[in-house]
């Protein structure tokens, strides 16, 4: 994962992502990458429970 903290409080996902970060171009040159979990994950302590996640910003 990139730029992406995930943590359980309780039954709630807490998603915690610096927008002020990038990681450079995405693979279509068309916007910047600011965070991304890079496919699917799965859920802190849940292995059966996935999440997909990218964050972007135009160019």
């Amino acid at each position: 994962m990139k730029n992406i903290e995930m943590i359980l409080n309780g039954d709630k996902l807490v998603i915690t992502v610096d927008l002020s970060k990038e990681s450079g171009e995405s693979k279509s040159g068309k916007s910047f990458t600011i965070a991304s979990t890079e496919g699917n994950v799965s859920v802190p302590e849940h292995d059966d429970i996935k999440i997909g996640l990218n964050i972007y910003r135009k160019k």
